[in-house]
């Protein structure tokens, strides 16, 4: 931590400025309610200069061999490998996670990266034959130009590598807005990115608010592509936007992601599962579990298991809690009211449902891990993203029930079943109105070689990361070469 700095910049132009206005906001951390440091607060001004540079550093990298290009990348992910555990604790610090899952969550970005890095010797396009004499017909793949990135703080580095690094290989330019709650992680990336050898100007970030440096951004007449994770709403307001200007717009959104529990399953890996994917990372994951279908036959026993189980998890910031804090106090607002009024409305508290107040957690944001049952699956509570360790147990009596219920919700982002039957799972896995289905598993755990993304209001349709992610920083141009066999 000794890298920490006391105030975090801007990076424009592969250089740490301050704002144009030099102002600054208070960062603090999660797990104490302790100042962390102040960042810098990016209005307008800030964004154009970012752009403004992107755009003129953006041919140059064009221009640069993919396969050059890659290699930049690769001495970037080396340099994360080297900095791994200084990452992690600046990525723990500001977001209240233990220092073992912040290590986790770098080790899938520098995975990530690397897949990329790989990329830049495998930028295919295709040559096919044409309906013409002395005709030949192939596509190739180009850059964009300038990509706005803007992320969340739920697994920062994770988020940054998702992003920073498709964009990059294509041969975009890119500005990164970084999560106001996660300054100091996209700070230690941009910096070792220019220790990398990255050309400057190919890499900014702009600190600050979504509205005041995020909607700068996505409005810019120079930022060719837009690519979001987020809220719902914040992505239907940058669709809204940036599709005015016929911009490509890359949206990953909520989830209110259904597991089922099938009378045939085993039920304490079922159990090992909905924890792990309804709370771990204080359930703040777009993917995590927040919706638990449970055959009515096993029911009981398996709510009661899962209590049971719930109650024993360990939350704190020490290698072998189970969760940490939300990321900021009002976002523990948020979900304490939303089961506040699912109370009211007659569901039941079956553990949690409150603040921890004790002498450990009584100054940072930690929420109890929660389950309530008897809620309407139309309630608010049932179809809002809480982005918190809150889960939903329901009721249903067959595979057909459960899985309209699972399909049931404004969100088709990820699901779960757990069974015995290869013919329930395949038969849930082809039905679930899901971008990602998982068998015996949780509703989370995507790999960077895999395309990742949702239906409905979880997104637009396009997938980050995979190799599908090349199809967003990326145009397709057909070629046509005709030749004149005389003139061989």
């Amino acid at each position: 931590m000794n890298s920490f700095p006391v105030k975090i910049p801007n990076w424009i132009g592969a250089q740490e400025q301050p704002t144009e206005r030099d102002e600054w906001f208070d960062k603090l951390n999660p797990a104490n309610g302790k100042f962390l440091c102040k960042a810098a607060r990016s209005r307008q001004a800030d964004v154009e200069r970012a752009v403004a540079l992107a755009k003129k550093a953006q041919p140059a990298w064009a221009d640069t061999p993919a396969v050059q290009r890659g290699l930049i990348l690769h001495k970037i992910v080396t340099e994360m490998q080297k900095r791994q555990s200084e990452i992690a604790a600046i990525v723990a610090a500001e977001t209240g996670k233990s220092m073992k899952e912040a290590l986790g969550e770098t080790g899938g970005a520098i995975q990530c990266g690397l897949f990329y890095a790989s990329e830049g010797q495998r930028l295919y396009g295709r040559t096919t034959t044409s309906g013409a004499a002395n005709k030949y017909a192939m596509t190739i793949r180009q850059p964009i130009g300038v990509a706005g990135l803007i992320i969340a703080a739920n697994t920062p580095i994770a988020n940054v590598a998702w992003k920073v690094f498709p964009a990059l290989i294509c041969g975009n330019a890119a500005v990164l807005k970084a999560a106001e709650d996660t300054p100091a992680t996209v700070w230690i990336f941009a910096q070792i990115a220019k220790e990398a050898g990255l050309p400057d100007g190919v890499l900014s970030v702009v600190q600050g608010f979504g509205e005041e440096a995020g909607a700068p951004l996505v409005a810019h007449a120079d930022v060719d592509v837009i690519s979001f994770t987020g809220s719902t709403d914040v992505g239907r307001v940058i669709n809204r936007v940036a599709a005015e200007r016929f911009a490509r717009i890359s949206l990953e959104l909520g989830g209110k992601n259904p597991l089922v529990v099938c009378d045939d399953a085993d039920l304490e890996n079922a159990a090992k599962w909905v924890l792990l994917s309804a709370f771990s990372n204080a359930g703040q994951r777009c993917a995590s579990t927040s919706r638990v279908i449970i055959f009515e036959a096993i029911y009981e026993k398996f709510r009661d298991l899962l209590a049971e189980k719930t109650q024993r998890l360990k939350v704190g910031t020490a290698d072998d809690c189970d969760l940490g804090a939300v990321i900021n106090e009002g976002q523990l607002l948020n979900m304490l009211a939303a089961v506040e009024k699912a109370e009211q409305n007659g569901a039941t508290i079956l553990c949690g449902g409150k603040r921890l107040t004790d002498a450990e957690h009584k100054d940072g944001y930690y929420m109890a891990p929660t389950l309530i049952e008897n809620v309407n699956p139309h309630d608010e509570i049932s179809e809002c993203e809480l982005f918190g360790p809150v889960a939903l147990l329901f009721k249903a009596k067959d595979f057909e029930q459960a899985l309209q219920m699972a399909n049931d919700t404004p969100y088709g982002l990820t699901a779960s079943i757990h069974t015995r039957s290869i013919h329930r799972a395949v038969r849930f896995y082809d039905k679930v109105q899901t971008g990602v289905a998982v068998v015996n598993a949780g509703t989370h755990g995507s790999e960077p070689h895999m395309p990742f993304g949702g239906r409905k209001l979880s997104g637009n349709g396009s997938r980050e990361p995979g190799t599908e992610a090349l199809d967003v920083y990326s145009e397709l141009k057909d070629v046509y070469v005709n030749i004149d066999p005389m003139q061989v």
